[in-house]
């Protein structure tokens, strides 16, 4: 069995549907959230004539990623209506079928209001939807948060989350055991809050309790294994803490100063969590977990980066090396142990989308549509760059041997061809 997909991880996968793949992409990052896909023969290059399986159309505009579930591609929008400046927004959902790209449902859940404006590279639609492989669970920050079944049936939703947002929503939800678990970080309130997946209610609540010059984030949090119990890793304004999932109780926090509007997903191995604390002096964080209570800022920080930290895509880890991409174009490997920089290559280009390892290789897209694929190791080497003319600032998912790319107006199934 693999070091980067635990058995337990394939069991779980295994018992939740029996339509479900081992290799399906269910939340945001992909299976443990932290970048790693489980599909092999996938392209490393791709034009309108080679390797593209189908192109479809996606009304309005979003920039979460898709999940791939047992044969069905599902993914958020929002499409404008009216005349007003900023329009209001018809908040919706989005099931394709994995093999033609053709549309099979598409649901409105939310009506959001005119008048509300978004970072120009933020959407009304950039939380990516998770799955356990039998329901559906989406998020669009204060406006909505609902659970459907696969067929579209809504199961339930509610508008109870309340705080003001600023330059619309991004963080994308998780699963643990019976909750749905999110972030909400606004400029009025920051908390993360557990929902009862089964009905929508309020489970727990925990407030961050700082006051922040600027208190938004966009984070998603992550779950990790800790001394055999699991922790919720949060990422906000001024800090990032480790939760109790069953409660909501913190146990431990590291502060920063001048963090805010923090998007990078946390990545975790070697006994650390690696979290980039956000605008305005992006620092990348290693922090150790094991015996890790209370205010651990002092005694628990193994070390930081200061230099080519990105502000939006996430850190990919794979084995002992620890790649970052910022946004202005750098790419660094640096030795997850030490943060030593391994090496460091301009590799042309702005990003907002988190790189993904796959197939023996690391992908990395750029927000003016290019793709460029590495080998990962000790010194840079790239494979090939791909170019699909559309800016793009959603992260990939990757299923059944496909790469799924979301542009500014259409999702693209990548796959070899002559591949099934």
């Amino acid at each position: 069995m693999s070091r980067l997909c635990p058995w337990w991880l394939v069991l779980i996968l295994g018992m939740l549907s029996p339509t479900v793949r081992g290799d399906d992409w269910l939340e945001f990052r992909g299976p443990g959230g932290q970048g790693h896909a489980l599909a092999t023969g996938l392209p490393e290059r791709w034009s309108e004539t080679e390797n593209l399986a189908w192109k479809q159309t996606i009304p309005g505009k979003g920039w979460s990623s898709p999940v791939v579930v047992g044969g069905q591609v599902y993914l958020t929008t929002a499409v404008p209506e009216g005349e007003e400046d900023p329009p209001a927004q018809s908040l919706r959902v989005m099931c394709l079928d994995e093999a033609s790209g053709r549309v099979e449902w598409s649901q409105e859940l939310f009506q959001q209001p005119a008048g509300q404006r978004v970072h120009p590279k933020n959407s009304h639609a950039s939380a990516t939807p998770i799955s356990d492989g039998q329901r559906l669970y989406v998020h669009f920050g204060t406006w909505g948060t609902a659970c459907l079944e696969r067929d579209g049936t809504v199961v339930w939703k509610t508008t109870a989350l309340k705080y003001q947002p600023v330059h619309g929503n991004g963080g994308s939800p998780v699963l643990f055991e019976d909750l749905l678990i999110i972030n909400c970080d606004g400029a009025d309130a920051q908390f993360v809050v557990a929902l009862d997946r089964r009905d929508g209610t309020e489970k727990w609540r925990y407030n961050r309790g700082l006051e922040p010059v600027k208190g938004f984030a966009f984070c998603t949090p992550l779950l990790v294994e800790v001394e055999g119990r699991t922790q919720v890793i949060s990422s906000g304004a001024d800090a990032v803490v480790g939760l109790v999932p069953q409660t909501g109780e913190e146990i431990w926090k590291v502060r920063y100063k001048g963090g805010y509007s923090v998007v990078p997903r946390p990545v975790t191995g070697q006994g650390m969590v690696f979290v980039c604390t956000g605008y305005d002096s992006p620092t990348l964080l290693a922090i150790r977990l094991a015996g890790a209570r209370g205010d651990v800022t002092d005694s628990h920080l193994a070390w930081k980066l200061t230099k080519r930290v990105p502000l939006n895509p996430s850190p990919l880890l794979i084995n002992d090396l620890l790649y970052l991409v910022s946004d202005d174009g750098v790419m660094s490997c640096v030795e997850a142990g030490s943060g030593e920089t391994v090496w460091q290559q301009r590799i042309g280009g702005a990003y907002s989308s988190s790189p993904t390892w796959a197939n023996g290789r690391i992908y990395v897209q750029s927000e003016e549509g290019e793709t460029l694929v590495i080998e990962p190791g000790r010194e840079f080497h790239e494979v090939a760059r791909s170019q699909v003319g559309e800016r793009t600032f959603a992260s990939y998912a990757v299923a059944g041997g496909a790469i799924y790319l979301r542009t500014e107006s259409n999702l693209l199934r990548l796959q070899r061809s002559g591949a099934k």
